[in-house]
């Protein structure tokens, strides 16, 4: 994809999700790396549903350590890989009050030594919670990016590098946020509509079927 076209597509895409920001409910960055963690192999709706009762029980690590892996699972249950991801918060709050002094670090590499935390989890509290203009791929962004042809890769982290390479520097901070909403709503899996897509004109996958 063209310079010019990539510069289109995300005008376009901030002009149609002008007010884009993650859909997870957080106040803090405990908060938010809490519900990143939760959101794995999830969604935002279903962790929004258990979280405010959680850090209304938890709103600190202190609280959330204190709660105990047993109760803190069954309150995630309904989110679903609740033995895993109680085991790893509890772990991560240990590792937050004894190494970091209570406060989610802000460095990749401090929070990818958190249980439960890969490179994705990383970049969305680096962005959304330190204004760091890094971008996350998950699925949908992986699927936008390669479908589009704005960043290929035969890979999550070769996907990644292409987007930090191609996006133009006043766009990084907003598109994780445009690419994100724009496949879960837009560009999906499956019955996806190309007319009503509002960067059907710069997409490499509409020039192949003619739309």
């Amino acid at each position: 994809m063209s310079p010019k076209n990539i510069a289109r597509l995300y005008q376009k895409l901030s002009n149609h999700l002008s007010d884009a920001k993650s859909e997870l409910l957080f106040k803090n960055h405990f908060e938010l790396l809490i519900a990143v963690i939760l959101s794995a192999q999830s969604t935002d709706k279903t962790v929004n549903k258990v979280t405010p009762t959680l850090f209304s029980l938890c709103p600190t690590p202190v609280e959330m350590q204190d709660l105990g892996q047993s109760r803190l699972a069954t309150i995630i249950k309904p989110i679903g890989l609740a033995p895993a991801k109680s085991k790893n918060i509890i772990n991560t709050c240990k590792i937050i009050l004894e190494k970091h002094e209570g406060q989610v670090p802000g460095t990749r590499e401090e929070l990818e030594n958190l249980p439960g935390v890969g490179r994705k989890t990383a970049n969305v509290v680096l962005n959304e919670g330190f204004d760091v203009p890094t971008i996350a791929v998950d699925t949908h962004v992986y699927r936008v990016a390669n479908r589009t042809g704005l960043a290929p890769g035969k890979t999550v982290l070769a996907t990644e590098l292409k987007l930090l390479e191609v996006t133009p520097e006043k766009w990084l901070k907003n598109a994780h946020h445009y690419l994100i909403l724009h496949g879960r709503y837009t560009c999906t899996a499956k019955n996806f509509d190309c007319q009503k897509c509002v960067i059907k004109n710069e997409c490499s996958y509409t020039d192949k079927v003619n739309v």
